[in-house]
């Protein structure tokens, strides 16, 4: 489409509203849309008023052009130079000499498109508005008759304008609407999501002080468990307490105290000493008491006024129960109170402390009067001319303290000695009345002057026959006065060691007989050693030389150095503190799982008659 130009000349308000009508005339014509024609008539009116207000005339050119489906309307605005124009009506001008303009006095023509012309005077730039349906070339579709016209015509921009800002009001109201219904629910989901947070907050806070709960309850239960274990594990009332005292003391008490009754009476062991109110008052109700400021409010404790001997700290006493009541437990707290759940343990193992003490007590008893009766059983050693005799018994410190280890010394009519140290398997009361038994028999058939062997081979038919699950072994040593030799029988015993005069030890290794009772039928055989003036017989029961860990030969062989350590003169002038001396390297261990004996012989001259 070939471009078409329409030229005015501005030098007053009348002119411009002539030409902005003629705009506008060609852009409603080409059915510019309403929001594009608007902005482009405000823009024109704008540049318009910018020219009137700077003052003189302006040209105004209206080209329109571009193809014929798409259109351009271009407004080009600069000073009026008087050039080759032609006056059409008022204000309206067309180019003679074509579209070009004319240089201003032979200079450089006013530019159309903006900047500065020469003479200093502004030029608008290029001001544009699309043309769906442009007009033909050299047209005037559109041109409105008058200014007032256009004025009218200028309202249906505005009412289409109106219109569509209030559609976008709509839009806008609607969106709003829509934004307002999605920042509530935005809001409700954050609420929601708060909620959820805090919930879960609270549940993991839960969980936590729950598995908190969970492991101070187990390190409790633990606690008692292993504090059990070490007060029922020994059988010493005393290191009972010593061992409760270690474990309480002081993570659980600042400070224990013990308060026992007499088992018969049940009045306080030991001399009187002044307790609690509330140690009183749990011993009389058998019940667990508190004392402190303020209530504890403990499981199955009542609660009392502060102690005068623990103002500042809670006190609590705990009643020692079995199948009576034993003394009562006191304890004072390490911090400013007693806890529910270390209460409950230390109620719970003040009660296996109970139990534990009164096994205890009990084990002493029946200790202490089955040594006595194992004590009473045993040989008080004669004192025959040219032979010393020692003995040592040693009960075991684990179990009933009762077993069946014995030795025995006695003359017979025709002035020999038996020396006699023997051991029944087992412990308790049944090993301890066989030992008996064997004993009484043994002496009865030495009555008869029967040679070591010959009594052990009717000793070994009588535990066949009367005690056919019960074994023994023994060692039975004839000394006959001025005889330097010695003759000796063994059923299944540990041999015998001999120190020689000149201080030489030697192990009587000979092969022993089977043991007393095994039951198959069998004749023991003598034998017969030499025992000079000057020279000891030591015999014992294997809980001298024995240990699980090692076997029985180490201990032999300690037994063997410590007799080659003892000289002549030690064993003739004390033999008692030489059977000592042989004890102690032996006798390490305080603790001791089987019966010790030891029967120590010593040779001396035979004085003259």
């Amino acid at each position: 489409m070939t471009d078409d130009t329409d030229v005015w000349k501005i030098a007053s308000a009348a002119d411009a509203a002539r030409a902005r009508a003629a705009a506008a005339g060609i852009v409603v014509a080409a059915g510019t849309p309403a929001l594009d024609r608007a902005r482009f008539l405000t823009s024109l009116s704008a540049r318009l008023r910018n020219c009137l207000d700077q003052g003189g005339t302006w040209e105004l050119r209206l080209l329109t052009g571009g193809t014929e489906h798409e259109g351009r309307l271009d407004v080009r605005l600069r000073p009026f130079d008087g050039g080759n124009l032609r006056p059409i009506d008022d204000g309206h001008l067309r180019p003679i000499d074509g579209e070009n303009p004319r240089p201003l006095d032979g200079g450089t023509p006013r530019p159309f498109d903006g900047g500065t012309a020469e003479d200093g005077s502004a030029c608008e730039p290029v001001l544009s508005c699309p043309l769906p349906n442009p007009p033909a070339p050299g047209g005037r579709v559109g041109r409105p008759t008058s200014p007032s016209r256009a004025l009218l015509s200028a309202d249906e921009d505005t009412a289409a304008v109106l219109r569509l800002l209030d559609e976008q009001e709509r839009l806008v109201q609607l969106h709003r609407e829509e934004l307002h219904q999605t920042n509530q629910g935005v809001l409700a989901l954050h609420s929601d999501l708060e909620a959820a947070a805090l919930a879960q907050r609270e549940l993991l806070e839960a969980e936590r002080s729950a598995r908190a709960e969970v492991e101070r309850a187990r390190r409790l239960l633990n606690f008692l468990a292993d504090a059990s274990a070490a007060i029922t594990s020994s059988l010493s009332p005393t290191e009972v307490l010593r061992r409760l005292t270690d474990l309480l003391v002081p993570k659980y008490a600042a400070r224990l105290d013990v308060w026992l009754f007499d088992e018969e009476q049940g009045e306080e062991e030991g001399p009187v000493q002044e307790h609690s109110r509330a140690a009183v008052v749990a011993a009389r109700t058998g019940r667990p008491q508190h004392a402190a400021a303020h209530p504890g409010n403990l499981p199955g404790t009542d609660d009392l006024p502060p102690a005068a001997m623990s103002p500042d700290r809670p006190l609590l006493a705990i009643p020692l129960i079995t199948h009576r009541l034993l003394g009562v437990l006191t304890l004072i707290a390490p911090g400013p109170r007693f806890d529910a759940d270390t209460c409950l343990m230390l109620v719970e193992l003040g009660r296996r402390a109970g139990v534990a003490l009164d096994n205890a007590r009990r084990y002493e008893q029946h200790r202490d009067t089955a040594e006595a009766l194992q004590r009473a059983q045993l040989t008080e050693l004669p004192d025959p001319d040219g032979l010393l005799l020692a003995a040592r018994y040693l009960p075991a410190t684990q179990g009933m303290n009762i077993g069946g280890d014995w030795y025995d010394a006695f003359l017979q009519p025709d002035g020999s000695l038996l020396a006699v140290i023997g051991d029944v398997t087992g412990h308790g009361m049944h090993a301890a009345v066989v030992m008996g038994q064997l004993r009484t028999a043994l002496r009865a058939y030495a009555v008869e002057d029967n040679s070591p062997a010959e009594i052990l081979t009717r000793l070994h038919r009588m535990l066949r026959h009367l005690q056919p699950q019960l074994y023994a072994t023994a060692m039975i040593a004839r000394f006959r006065p001025g005889d330097p030799e010695v003759v000796w029988a063994s059923a299944g015993h540990p041999p015998a060691v001999v120190r020689d005069a000149d201080g030489s030890v030697r192990i009587l290794d000979d092969a022993p007989g089977v043991m007393l009772g095994i039951p198959i039928a069998f004749t023991y055989a003598d034998h017969v050693t030499r025992l000079p003036a000057g020279s000891s017989l030591v015999l014992y029961t294997d809980g001298l030389v024995e240990r699980r860990a090692h076997g029985i030969d180490p201990g032999i062989e300690r037994l063997r150095q410590a007799l080659a350590g003892l000289s002549t003169p030690e064993l003739e002038q004390d033999l008692d503190a030489a059977a000592e001396a042989l004890l102690k390297p032996l006798m390490h261990d305080s603790e001791r799982d089987d019966d010790v004996c030891l029967l120590l012989c010593h040779t001396v001259t035979y004085p003259a008659s």
